[in-house]
């Protein structure tokens, strides 16, 4: 595919185009829209949900059709609770949650901005009026009044790791002194924060026809109790029927190992991949759908043999990485990153981030993970069942004879099909260099060169006008695509010009113009999007034509 000519950066703000673009031209809608929307929540629209589609079907033909040793699995989003109490999700899937005093902001701690010692802290306010407000309440609450520069709260700094304080004008001495937290609000960069509080990221829900507040409300009938009296009972009470929306694919493949593995008679190395809607209770959601709180996830665990995870991890974190760039219009927008030892999880002895250059700057697209035996072991010890695997052929070192039992080891590649969706979109999305129209007009095209195995639309075939027979030759056209499995569009609607600017505003990489020459000699005219060059080619091989383009693409 051709590289994107995006237009200039102080022209465009992208991710305010890609939002427009996607509610215009029907890619994706804010949740329950004219109720005021559902924060974090999206509709995928008519040609959303065929992109996205489009993404999940390609990342299963790489993971599990085109390979022998990849099988796939579609397992329930509600599960056995005790799963999520082994995976340790229950005890340990939550964020520390920390609210801004002066915003009222509440985020992760964890990710929080960290000011070091001496460093001054300006609290940027959203404008002059929010400042003005804030100074205020900050006089009210702390006794100190900070410089008001515009938008920007001044007057704060770093003193030490535990420390930050008010200085007035130059004074080289603090007029008070404040707890520091080691990070500030992320939103407006203040420094005044409450108690870290622990929350967890678990939607949870029950399961059966007894109304749990009903139980709840006879249990507690009469009685007189403490905080921590009401709180166990809360907890024991709508525990008894509590279950959980997934956090994740990943468990099912853990859990189902030994059933896939017999059923099909596995040999290791092999691997179980999924696809599926996963919810996680967010507090932090931004930049659109790359984070929300309902998203749907690409995850494949593949188990190996303990001492050949480093080979393992290394395949995988490679063609992971060639699979996104295959279908970009920038390969160099994306970036493995290694893990540092301090950033692993504790079940994991390796990991890499596949990274892409957002506008905001880089940041996660895909996880790849070395998870040891952790997984297959927990679940092991919690269900009481053997979660192992024996190979026949390999000698046993203790014994001296075939064969041997082992706990695979485990490498994950964890992909999410919602940022995977605004990722490509991202890539896709550009200015053409200014260039005459038909009319000799110098125009700026707005294109979305989406790879045309992701497209929405493979072809738009468009009547040149709605007589004179070319609808009817152009719906025959649309026809034969249709029975080919490749989706196509009829189009009649507006000038054909508009119509070209439509399609490329979606990413339809091919437009069949059916005119007048058509009724007499059997030929179209077949338009690129990229490149606007048109040739004639014969009805007759218009789809071969298209198809052999996808298949080469």
């Amino acid at each position: 595919m051709n590289d994107s000519q995006a237009a200039p950066e102080d022209e465009v703000d992208l991710m305010k185009e890609i939002i427009s673009l996607c509610k215009q031209r029907g890619f994706i809608f804010q949740s329950s829209e004219i109720y005021g929307g559902l924060k974090s929540c999206y509709d995928y629209g008519p040609l959303g949900a065929e992109l996205k589609r489009n993404i999940m079907n390609e990342w299963w033909r790489a993971m599990v059709h085109e390979r022998e040793d990849v099988v796939g699995l579609d397992a329930s989003i509600i599960m056995h609770t005790d799963v999520w109490k082994a995976s340790g999700h229950l005890a340990g899937f939550a964020d520390p949650l920390v609210d801004c005093l002066v915003s009222k902001e509440r985020f992760r701690a964890d990710n929080a901005p960290r000011p070091e010692p001496g460093d001054e802290l300006t609290l940027t306010c959203a404008d002059k009026g929010q400042a003005k407000a804030y100074q205020k309440a900050i006089q009210e609450r702390f006794g100190v009044e900070l410089k008001r520069g515009g938008k920007t709260l001044q007057g704060l700094k770093v003193i030490d790791e535990e420390t930050f304080g008010f200085f007035q004008d130059d004074s080289g001495d603090a007029v008070e002194s404040f707890p520091y937290r080691g990070y500030v609000s992320p939103e407006i960069g203040s420094p005044f924060l409450s108690d870290e509080r622990q929350f967890n990221l678990m939607f949870r829900t029950s399961l059966g026809p007894v109304d749990p507040v009903q139980q709840l409300a006879k249990a507690i009938e009469g009685k007189t109790l403490s905080k921590d009296e009401a709180r166990e009972l809360i907890e024991q009470k709508i525990g008894e029927n509590a279950v959980y929306l997934r956090p994740e694919t990943a468990q099912a493949m853990f859990v189902q190992f030994a059933n896939i593995q017999q059923a099909l008679s596995l040999k290791v190395p092999f691997g179980i991949a999924q696809m599926g809607k996963s919810f996680r209770n967010e507090i932090t959601v931004e930049h659109f759908i790359f984070r929300s709180c309902e998203f749907e996830q690409m995850e494949m665990e593949y188990f190996v043999e303990p001492g050949t995870q480093k080979e393992a991890l290394d395949f995988w974190k490679d063609k992971r990485l060639s699979w996104y760039q295959r279908y970009a219009n920038d390969p160099s927008k994306f970036r493995l990153r290694q893990h540092e030892p301090d950033e692993l999880a504790h079940y994991a002895d390796d990991c890499y981030d596949i990274e892409y250059e957002y506008p905001w700057g880089w940041g996660e697209l895909e996880g790849i993970a070395s998870r040891t035996d952790y997984d297959l072991k927990k679940h092991s010890e919690s269900s009481g069942v053997r979660l192992t695997y024996f190979d026949q052929e390999k000698e046993n070192p203790e014994t001296g004879k075939k064969g041997v039992r082992y706990t695979p080891y485990v490498v994950e590649p964890a992909a999410g099909a919602t940022r995977t969706t605004l990722m490509y979109l991202l890539d896709a999305f550009c200015y053409d260099s200014p260039r005459p129209d038909a009319k000799g007009n110098v125009k700026t095209r707005r294109v979305l060169k989406l790879h045309p195995r992701l497209a929405p639309y493979k072809v738009a075939v468009l009547p040149l006008v709605k007589r004179d027979g070319m609808p009817e030759l152009a719906r025959e056209i649309v026809q034969q695509f249709f029975n080919s499995g490749i989706n196509a569009k009829y189009d009649e609607q507006h000038q054909v010009g508009k119509r070209y600017a439509r399609h490329d505003e979606v990413g339809t990489p091919y437009c069949l113009t059916v005119d007048g020459q058509s009724l007499e000699d059997g030929t179209v005219t077949i338009r690129d999007r990229d490149t606007t060059e048109q040739e004639r080619i014969k009805i007759d091989e218009a789809l071969q034509v298209v198809a052999g383009r996808l298949a080469e693409s």
